[in-house]
């Protein structure tokens, strides 16, 4: 107990339990999505050098090669049976292809959850204990290891290792914008207060969660150099006050990137995102934009509202059975009006984008996506492009491509904004 203690102490608040829901897009969560993380200041954090599994589907043994040691917390959830590790922020420089599965384990990801915290989530193949868990020290020629050891167990003995009233509090990834710059001059009653619109941007996936990826280019880093990008135009302008949901690699749950522009006050809330389709689907190609609806516009479009609802499995823990102020409630008729202007700007984004950028078939999309379910907020999902097109990969890597596509954006937002600000009775700060 003292040890237990102890880690949880060390570990301070640098772990967050994020939310999740179960995961049935295989395809957002296969072991070639386990890859290295961007190594911002790499050098100064533990680095794991070696990862693999051994065993059968009675027991099995996880191993991870650390340069030293570290604290760490191991739980196991249910529906669907999972292991999470977490352990101060690690720089992973595992090989290509690391995750593959091996007897009680299907396959297992890892990557960052929040600046400080990094987390190993295994996928199981069915109820499982952690028999043993332990850290060994670096000794007579051999790395530091983590050593996890897992035990098969029966459905009612299987019993998940941390209970709901025991889990950590969410917390936004992201704090509020910061206040409006005052001279140091200026008298405190005198302090100007900014009122200029809020703009959210919100780069999809992030951290352990690394969206779709091809040919070495994964959807979390394409998707965050366009949100980037959009920031630096529309903050030129000076008309707006933008905030980013994230602005590193880091992951944030969908509750708390709506939260972001719902406790801003926020008048428009973008999300970007970067779409594959599995291959069986055959090709598609070009720019689409979402607005939310309880009903999918069309098959792809439930298809990808569910993948995306799932992807906060990719941080391990499920607490979709907790309370939220956001679910369902713009389904309410009483939220027509913000359904209205999300419609209105997404046609308004479309007409912009399709002299710029190559637009998909069917450009205007909906779907019931929780990332959009802000009540008084009103959001887009843009999904730049198919990284499984190569012509829509060679965009979406492009920087004169991004720079148009960001310029249509930004004129769409100034256009939407300037008459919905006018019909408000106040317009734009400028």
């Amino acid at each position: 107990m003292a040890s237990r203690a102890k880690q949880r102490v060390l570990l301070g608040c640098a772990l967050l339990c994020a939310a999740a829901l179960p995961c049935a897009d295989s395809s957002r969560l296969s072991a070639a999505e386990s890859q290295a993380q961007p190594s911002v200041a790499a050098a100064n954090f533990p680095i794991a050098s070696a990862a693999r599994l051994a065993g059968d589907g009675k027991q099995t043994r996880f191993i991870l090669d650390l340069d030293q040691s570290v604290t760490f917390r191991a739980v196991t959830l249910a529906d669907p049976y999972r292991v999470v590790v977490d352990v101060p922020q690690l720089n992973f420089q595992l090989p290509a292809g690391t995750g593959t599965g091996r007897g009680l384990v299907k396959a297992f990801r890892y990557g960052l959850v929040m600046p400080g915290g990094s987390r190993i989530v295994f996928d199981l193949t069915g109820p499982a204990k952690i028999a043993s868990s332990h850290v060994l020290e670096a000794a007579n020629g051999q790395p530091a290891r983590l050593v996890l050891e897992l035990e098969e167990v029966d459905r009612a003995a299987f019993a998940p290792s941390v209970a709901s009233e025991n889990r950590p509090e969410l917390r936004p990834a992201i704090a509020a914008a910061p206040p409006a710059t005052v001279p140091a001059t200026a008298d405190a009653a005198q302090q100007k207060v900014d009122d200029r619109p809020v703009v959210v941007i919100d780069p999809g996936h992030g951290g352990i969660d690394n969206g779709t990826q091809s040919s070495g280019e994964s959807e979390k880093n394409l998707v965050l150099a366009f949100g980037r990008a959009l920031r630096d135009r529309l903050e030129k302008t000076g008309k707006y006050r933008v905030v980013m949901t994230r602005d590193d690699d880091t992951f944030i749950p969908l509750n708390d990137r709506v939260k972001v522009a719902r406790n801003l006050k926020a008048a428009l809330f973008v999300s970007i995102h970067a779409d594959a389709l599995p291959r069986a689907e055959g090709d598609a190609q070009g720019a689409t934009i979402y607005t939310l609806s309880d009903k999918a516009s069309d098959a792809e479009a439930e298809r990808l509202a569910d993948a995306e609802n799932r992807a906060d499995a990719i941080a391990g823990f499920n607490l979709a059975e907790e309370p939220t102020d956001v679910a369902d409630i713009l389904i309410d008729l009483t939220q027509r009006e913000t359904r209205t202007f999300s419609n209105r700007f997404a046609r308004l984004l479309m007409g912009e984008m399709k002299s710029t950028v190559r637009m998909h078939k069917h450009p205007l999309k909906s779907a019931g996506f929780r990332v959009l379910k802000a009540p008084d907020v009103p959001s887009v999902l843009v999904e730049i492009g198919y990284v499984s097109n190569k012509g829509d990969l060679e965009h979406l890597v492009s920087e004169g491509w991004r720079s148009r596509a960001v310029g249509s954006m930004a004129q769409a937002i100034d256009a939407f904004l300037a008459k919905r600000m006018a019909t408000a009775g106040a317009g734009p700060a400028n």
